[in-house]
Formats: C-alpha cells, sequence, structure tokens
C-alpha cells in the first residue's frame, strides 16, 4: 500500500533496500564484462565475491567505519543461517499435483513420461515435480516413492542423456586433466613479475547450518536396505553377484555412514566407470 493510503495510520512502503544491492552490482559490476568475459562459472562467481568484498569493505555512508563492520555489529542473534546447496534446494522445490497413474504404471507431463511403482497402477496418488530437475516423487497415503526418472519421450530442456563411459573414455578424461594442469606462468615468456593484487581481508561472520526438510530422504538413506537398492541400481548389478572384498566394501561403508552424497561418492570410487563389477 502506499504511504498514509488509508489515511489513518503509516502503512508499509518499500525503500528498495532489496532492490539498490542489485542495482549496484548491475552498474559497477557487470558493465566491466564488456571488457572482460570469464571463461567459465567459477571464473565469473569469483570476480563477483572480489567486487562484493571491495564494496562492502567501502565507507558506510553514515557511520564512521566501513559497511561490512556496520553489518557485523547488527547480525542476529545466533548467527547467520547458513545457504544451502543447490542440491539441496532443488530437492524440497517441488510442485505438488494429484493425478491418476495408468494401468502401465505410467504419468505423464509435456510429452515426458515417468515409469512409477507397478503397486501403484490405477491408484491416485500425489505427484511432486520437481521444480529445477527431472526426478519425480509419488505419495499414496503415507507411503512415499521415488525418485523417478523420464523414461522414453523426449528429454527435458536442460537435461542430456549420457551413456556410461567406458575403459578408454575414462583414460582420455585423465589424460586432459593431466594436459590442463601442465601450464607455465606469463613471467617465463615475457620475464616481468606477475602483479599480485592484497585481496581485502573477509570478516568473520558468524553462522548457522541450513536445517531443511527432507521429505523424500534425498539426503540420507533411510536403512541400510534401501541404501543397498540404490547401489544395485547405480551399479546396474545384482549386489549378490559382486566379489567378496566388494561386499565387504559396502557392508563397511554403510555401517559407518547412511549420508546419500558419501555412500554414492564411495560407490562411483570403488567402480568407476569401465571396471567389470560381476565377481
Amino acid at each position: 500500500m502506499p504511504a498514509g493510503s488509508d489515511g489513518a495510520r503509516t502503512t508499509a512502503r518499500a525503500k528498495g533496500k532489496v532492490e539498490r544491492p542489485f542495482r549496484t552490482v548491475k552498474e559497477a559490476h557487470e558493465t566491466l564484462y564488456h571488457h572482460h568475459q570469464p571463461d567459465t562459472e567459477a571464473e565469473a562467481n569469483a570476480w563477483l565475491v572480489r567486487f562484493v568484498d571491495r564494496e562492502n569493505a567501502r565507507d558506510h555512508r553514515t557511520e564512521p567505519h566501513a559497511r561490512i563492520n556496520d553489518w557485523l555489529e547488527n547480525q542476529p542473534e545466533g548467527g547467520v543461517r547458513a545457504m544451502c546447496e543447490w542440491e539441496r534446494f532443488c530437492s524440497f522445490a517441488r510442485e505438488p499435483e494429484r493425478r491418476t497413474v495408468g494401468l502401465d504404471a505410467r504419468v505423464s507431463v509435456a510429452g515426458v513420461t515417468y515409469e512409477l511403482d507397478p503397486e501403484l497402477a490405477g491408484e491416485t496418488v500425489v505427484l511432486w515435480w520437481g521444480l529445477f530437475d527431472a526426478e519425480l516423487f509419488a505419495e499414496l497415503g503415507d507411503e512415499r516413492y521415488g525418485p523417478f526418472d523420464p523414461v522414453g519421450g523426449p528429454v527435458p530442456i536442460h537435461r542430456y542423456r549420457k551413456h556410461r563411459k567406458t575403459r578408454r573414455d575414462v583414460r582420455q578424461d585423465r589424460v586432459t586433466e593431466l594436459a590442463a594442469r601442465i601450464t607455465i606462468p606469463r613471467s617465463a615468456l615475457s620475464g616481468e613479475l606477475d602483479l599480485v593484487a592484497r585481496e581485502p581481508q573477509r570478516a568473520a561472520v558468524i553462522t548457522r547450518p541450513f536445517a531443511g526438510p527432507d521429505r523424500f530422504e534425498e539426503l540420507a538413506f533411510a536403512t541400510p536396505l534401501k541404501a543397498r537398492a540404490s547401489i544395485a541400481d547405480e551399479l546396474r548389478v545384482p549386489l549378490g553377484k559382486l566379489a567378496a572384498d566388494d561386499l565387504d566394501f559396502i557392508a563397511d561403508l554403510l555401517g559407518r555412514t547412511l549420508i546419500r552424497a558419501e555412500v554414492m561418492t564411495a560407490i562411483r570410487e570403488r567402480f568407476p566407470p569401465g571396471r567389470a563389477h560381476a565377481g
């Protein structure tokens, strides 16, 4: 509401406190891209962090100290809540929709087909569509199912089907990575030492970890049995066909942690693409 629009009180009005920093970045930082463009997303983020640090180190417009100092002195009690990872945000950024599953246990939207568990065939379930990923979850009563990936049909935008790498592809990637690491400084050619700019010291910020919902068990497996089922899907081989030492490795891993990211990272390191898994 505009200020004083009802004539009885001072109504709320926008002050531009959110828009102003974005405008500063757009006018003072993005214009530099006309001279030099970042080669990668990581480089662009590094440039942006450097600009934000220098901007916060400037003098406050009314107080006799830097802007970052004013912000640190007025932190909320308990610290600033840390931002969640992108994968974590995708896990709960979902939109529900009530649909009836076909007799073939499939549902489709916009030409993309998902195949659900056979026990959901013909049932009316609540589907949770990912806003930023292609995975689908389903709810029937108190039971949750998924994740389900698209099967057949067109590939969603910004997604592509990737085949498993062969041993030759893995060796080629290693050679490419090694070649990228073998570099020499510019001073070896020009004879001039590179100038190193002194970065402003970043103030220590008290943070508290992000805590959010994990309705669909995307962060951690509920039980070791579900973890073994996901490992079998990842390897595309029944676990009973693995060698004894591989089975001992999986048992020891699940005994230490059930965090999905840690388990899958360890499994991919133990079973690289192109390796024969059967014992």
